[in-house]
């Protein structure tokens, strides 16, 4: 067993006020919360990884809030003001992130998002779009957030989808970049951040927490606040969260690329975007529902294979292209499609499941945890 010396025991591994499992999105923005409210808080954050491995860094990089086609669906899933309220968290997410941070720094481009429909008609279309553009006003003070624009599809080099709907708020960013500010401003404030080191278990004490890492080393804290997400049942067995993989892959450079935006179909399972000249394109989970809820990050040539398909076939054929590249994240999901946040029964409090959303639910989330956590101080 590795033994710490006092400097390590007074500094990297002093006890803590609140020690984080998950240095991705929602622990990042969970600590920055934490210390906005009380700065004088010790907040330490553990990362199993060199860096966050589950979906953070490994994403396709949307700033969005739902396509029409999957705000339906939310709709038949969890009733109109459930969706409006989870809809409004990922609005009100994407201006915190843009309010925290230049656009520059993290790769954001406004540049607008589009969802392809084949499965409506014309006037059933219209129909729905006007009805979520009544809902969403409130949200997005915009008073046609949705607009049908067919008419744009070949000059996006686009083909074999009935329809195009534009959605102008909508837009990009480098989820990598976005990693690295959120890090650098907790280590700023003052938040320790210990990456490479695995959270196997933890004992409930009357002090609070003791946590093991790499069954050689353990850490105290008053909280422990799991935001692991797709990973939390390693270390609790309640709430089960289910992993969904999202593979995705990127061709190589396209002169004149005319696609620009980001681009959803089939409520939301397909999407792309384009990444300077190249086409960036995910999902595909819904061919393979049970193969593609798993931990692991290999990906499978199935999905890999669809998705190349699925471009040829929608992309104009005059438009080449190679697959250069693919990599896989793992997000977390529940039944109800919303994010778990609350004590858990083993103890630990948990922010998880942002199911698929995490880009721009976790500024928000971080805020209830904060509260949550400190009225137990």
């Amino acid at each position: 067993m590795k033994s710490l010396s006092i400097w390590e025991k007074q500094t990297s591994y002093a006890p803590a006020d609140v020690l984080i499992i998950g240095a991705g999105l929602m622990g990042l923005w969970t600590a920055l919360e934490l210390k906005k409210s009380r700065p004088a808080l010790r907040i330490t954050l553990v990362e199993r990884n060199s860096t966050p491995l589950g979906a953070s860094t490994r994403n396709a990089g949307f700033a969005c809030f739902g396509s029409p086609t999957e705000l339906l669906s939310d709709i038949q899933t969890m009733g109109e003001q459930a969706m409006l309220d989870l809809a409004g968290m990922r609005w009100q997410g994407i201006q915190k992130i843009r309010a925290h941070f230049p656009d520059a720094v993290i790769g954001y481009d406004p540049c607008g998002g589009y969802e392809c429909i084949n499965d409506m008609d014309a006037g059933e279309l219209d129909d729905k779009l006007n009805y979520l553009n009544q809902l969403l006003l409130n949200i997005t003070s915009e008073q046609a957030v949705f607009q049908r624009v067919d008419e744009r599809m070949p000059a996006l080099g686009l083909c074999a989808f009935n329809h195009l709907v534009a959605n102008r708020t909508e837009a990009a960013l480098h989820s990598g970049m976005l990693v690295e500010q959120l890090s650098a401003m907790a280590l700023s404030k003052g938040i320790r951040i210990l990456y490479g080191l695995t959270a196997t278990r933890f004992e409930k004490t009357t002090a609070g927490y003791t946590l093991f890492v790499d069954d050689t080393i353990s850490l105290t804290a008053k909280q422990l606040v799991c935001c692991t997400n797709a990973f939390t049942n390693e270390l609790l067995q309640e709430p089960v969260i289910s992993p969904g993989r999202g593979q995705i892959i990127l061709t190589s450079p396209i002169p004149n690329l005319p696609m620009q935006g980001t681009f959803h179909f089939d409520e939301g399972f397909y999407y792309w975007r384009h990444l300077g000249d190249r086409i960036l394109l995910g999902g595909g989970r819904n061919i393979d529902f049970a193969g593609e809820e798993t931990h692991s990050l290999e990906g499978s040539a199935i999905i890999r294979e669809a998705l190349t398909a699925f471009l040829r076939q929608h992309l104009h054929p005059s438009i080449a292209f190679t697959v250069e590249q693919s990599w896989s994240g793992i997000m977390g999901f529940t039944g109800n499609k919303k994010p778990f946040t609350g004590f858990t029964p083993a103890g630990p409090y948990a922010a998880i499941a942002c199911n698929g959303m995490g880009v721009a639910l976790t500024p928000i989330i971080a805020e209830t945890v904060a509260t949550d956590i400190l009225n137990h101080f």
